[in-house]
């Protein structure tokens, strides 16, 4: 049924409509800020299902209604969240299309049409061209020249099951009878994706993945909106000793570069100059020197760096010229705002192995720029890292009873050394080596006293390595498609190529599941500790930035620890693995890297251990 909320708000029509807790409401918002919505809560009490749109509404009503009923939100994609947390109004729970779509099928590419004829096995090589209608081609007038029915217009789908272009495009917004329909299409995918997740073998966890994959596209745009707090002053303070001043022409600032590569060329021999943004002049440069290498890698130089000044200065350089180029002036005039909020586009999954990503440079902002990040007056940071998840979380996966009991050290690597007969160092070189697929090398050795000591855990990464060599696709724990077979028509893989598809594929399952886990408790800390006015502002790898009211720095920091343990609980019931924060209550992110906990409290071990 399509009708409209016209005398009525949207709670009250919402109720009218049966809606309860947890229901899936489909929600669209037009770019004129036209809402469409569709419920499936009459179709469940005996009657037709709802879809209504309501001309000019509001954010805050979706923002009431939320509040009043707690539906399940669906929407296309995080553009909805992305538009109501502009305008102040944060929802509890969404079913968002794009994200599982993501999970479901594997990487990135997930517009509506997309996921349309993914779930409905439609061939997407060539999909349907989107755009403008073309106002000389067949489809203005119905059937084509050769008699092909091309169906009603006004239903978003063509008779050939594809979602019509003009649709998906931004025809459906064209009309409110338009986005009623949208918000019905919404509906439907929606249910199928559900169903599609539930019956995915041996994937259990797939369906309250892909509610938790959801949430966090919801944490995505509020922290896109919220942006890092920075203080402008500390940064410029914290960059002029790396790169100079800040340039007050191009005539400076190509003087400043100039200066930073005369310390470097100042240690080669006698009249030998060089380009040192020339991988190639480089390696030149130091061959002059007496340092033959076959490329100029900074893991390479990091050995070399006793044999000549020259390449420690190299070093030195290149960490004050990527300052200089991606995090120097012109980076903090584009992303720092006036209100000292550092702001980038955030998104749930990197479209591989589902880890969290954003763009401005947030995710691999330099340690020396820490300093800057400063908490708001009445402010502070808890700052909560996860320990050694990675090998926890093949514990979990795996069910291997020996590594399960290794994470009942506050350090597994030291149990493990114990176990191997090797120091710690070798063991933790082995354990990553074993995840990552480095198998030779230092900590070979170990790595195959592992298969002997942890087999259950060791047969799950080999398994995987197989499938990667062999291009067989593999789902990580939460159900994520990780896509490792090659495309149709390509050239058979060479031999090197189907062993990095093999190291790939070991390390992605892990990486994906621990993944799955850190957005399990991020968006569970969002939930607790949001009534306490408390906001993450930084999700960094295994890493989370909240920061809060200073007066409820003690209940926040607490609740962190306990929200660790509610989601290692959900994540994976029963596994007996214990994982790991280190919490810390700083005034400025850097204090806790440096353990020097000034205006806060000294962090604390967070204790998850989900019981057997």
């Amino acid at each position: 049924m399509v009708g409209s909320v016209a005398g009525a708000d949207l709670v009250t029509s919402l109720r009218r409509a049966g809606v309860q807790r947890g229901d899936l409401v489909a929600l669209v918002i037009s770019p004129a800020l036209e809402f469409g919505l569709a419920t499936a809560a009459s179709a469940a009490a005996g009657s037709a299902a709802s879809s209504w749109a309501a001309v000019a509404g509001t954010a805050a009503e979706v923002g009431r209604a939320d509040e009043a009923l707690r539906p399940r939100w669906v929407v296309w994609s995080g553009q909805t969240a992305t538009r109501l947390a502009a305008d102040g109004v944060r929802v509890a729970t969404c079913w968002d299309i794009t994200a599982a779509h993501r999970l479901l099928f594997g990487g990135w590419r997930a517009d509506p049409g997309w996921a349309w004829a993914r779930l409905h096995g439609l061939a997407t090589d060539p999909m349907p061209a989107g755009g403008p209608l073309d106002l000389f081609g067949p489809d203005l007038f119905g059937p084509d020249v050769v008699g092909r029915d091309q169906g009603d217009p006004s239903d978003p789908v063509a008779p050939d099951g594809h979602l019509r272009p003009e649709w998906v495009s931004g025809g459906w917004s064209d009309s409110p009878e338009r986005i009623a329909r949208w918000a019905a299409l919404a509906l439907d995918v929606a249910g199928q994706q559900q169903a599609a997740l539930t019956g995915l073998e041996d994937r259990p966890m797939a369906l309250p993945t892909a509610r938790c994959e959801s949430a966090a596209e919801l944490l995505c745009a509020e922290l896109s909106a919220d942006g890092l707090p920075m203080d402008r002053a500390a940064a410029e303070q914290v960059l002029a000793p790396i790169i100079g001043p800040r340039p007050r022409s191009e005539a400076e600032a190509g003087a400043l570069r100039a200066a930073r590569d005369a310390e470097v060329l100042r240690h080669a021999p006698a009249g030998v100059t060089a380009d040192l943004r020339s991988p190639a002049q480089v390696r030149t440069l130091l061959a002059r020197a007496g340092v033959d290498v076959p490329d100029t890698r900074a893991w390479r130089l990091r050995d070399m760096r006793d044999a000549h000044p020259l390449v420690g200065a190299l070093l030195e350089w290149r960490k004050a010229e990527r300052i200089a180029t991606t995090y120097g002036y012109a980076w903090l005039d584009q992303h720092l705002g006036a209100d000292g909020r550092l702001r980038g586009a955030w998104t749930g999954s990197d479209g591989a192995a589902g880890r969290m990503t954003a763009s401005a440079g947030l995710h691999n902002m330099p340690a020396a720029l820490r300093p800057a990040v400063v908490a708001a007056d009445g402010h502070v940071f808890v700052r909560a890292d996860l320990g050694q998840i990675e090998p926890r979380v093949l514990a979990a996966v795996t069910g291997d009873q020996a590594l399960t009991v290794a994470t009942g050290s506050d350090d597994l690597y030291a149990p493990v050394a114990a176990q191997l007969g090797v120091d710690r160092p070798v063991a933790k070189v082995a354990v990553l080596g074993a995840m990552y697929g480095q198998t030779t090398g230092h900590g070979a050795q170990a790595l195959r006293r592992l298969n002997a000591a942890y087999p259950v855990a060791m047969a799950y990464l080999d398994s995987a390595d197989r499938a990667g060599r062999a291009g067989r696709d593999l789902r990580t724990y939460g159900g994520r498609l990780i896509v490792l077979a090659p495309a149709p028509g390509a050239e058979p893989r060479s031999s090197s190529r189907a062993a990095a598809y093999g190291r790939y594929a070991r390390n992605a399952m892990i990486q994906g599941a621990a993944a799955e886990l850190f957005k399990m408790w991020a968006v569970t800390v969002r939930a607790r500790c949001g009534p306490l006015g408390a906001r993450i502002v930084l999700c960094l790898h295994d890493e989370l930035l909240v920061h809060c009211p200073r007066e409820h720095a003690e209940t926040v920091s607490r609740l962190v620890d306990d929200c660790l343990r509610e989601a290692a609980r959900r994540w994976a019931p029963g596994c007996g693995v214990r994982f790991i924060s280190d919490t810390t209550i700083v005034r400025c992110w850097s204090d806790a890297k440096n353990g020097d906990a000034r205006n806060g409290v000294a962090g604390d071990l967070a204790d998850a251990v989900v019981s057997p």
